[in-house]
């Protein structure tokens, strides 16, 4: 697969696999998942986020923690 991208969406990539110390194939794949389970209900994108995304894990494992301690 080809990502074609206008000169303004290509540095915005670059800053963002920078500012991840990733490169640019890591941050658009990190970006993807990340918009794709914030947007869709599907459980393999989710648990493919879990995987990949520290962050995404973190905050699953937070909202879990809370939901737990306000259970009647």
């Amino acid at each position: 697969m080809t990502l074609r991208l206008s000169a303004e969406e290509d540095r915005a990539l670059t800053l963002l696999a920078a500012a991840q110390g990733r490169s640019k194939h890591d941050a658009a794949v990190r970006a993807i998942v990340a918009a794709a389970a914030r947007s869709l209900l599907d459980s393999e994108v989710h648990h493919l986020a879990y995987e990949l995304l520290a962050d995404y894990r973190e905050t699953q494992q937070a909202i879990t923690q809370a939901k737990a301690k306000h259970r009647p």
